[in-house]
């Protein structure tokens, strides 16, 4: 089992939906001016699972990697027409890991933004303390 895939999707997921729309307005300007379709399908995948699937597809189109190795004998063992559901399969398996790990990070993200906070607030009050 590979989680080159799951990882490269996962990465490009939160580029896209949790960071980009954040460092400027150029990125949300480019996003107001697509077609409606395309302006559709960038809500629509906010979805980890979903844009998980389609990404798998497209990086493994790109790369030629599989995230379950034995999916890559199947065209040999059963013929080249179970190709397609070799990655259809394959596809399923690495949206599924990219969308557990966006749950986990959003898990851990959640504490240590809290933690991060209280940290501050602590140090804020002691020299608030010290000069007084």
């Amino acid at each position: 089992m590979s989680f080159t895939l799951a990882l490269m999707g996962l990465s490009l997921h939160v580029l896209l939906w949790e960071k980009l729309p954040d460092w400027g307005n150029w990125f949300n300007w480019i996003v107001e001016r697509l077609p409606k379709p395309l302006a559709y399908l960038y809500q629509a995948w906010r979805c980890p699972y979903c844009f998980g699937f389609w990404i798998a597809l497209v990086l493994h189109a790109l790369t030629g990697i599989f995230t379950i190795n034995a999916l890559a004998q199947l065209p040999d063992t059963l013929g080249v027409f179970t190709t397609p559901l070799a990655w259809f399969l394959d596809a399923l398996a690495t949206a599924l890991l990219i969308m557990v790990g966006s749950l986990l990070i959003k898990a851990i993200a959640g504490p240590a933004i809290n933690g991060y906070k209280m940290t501050q607030e602590f140090k804020a009050s002691m020299q608030n303390l010290e000069q007084s």
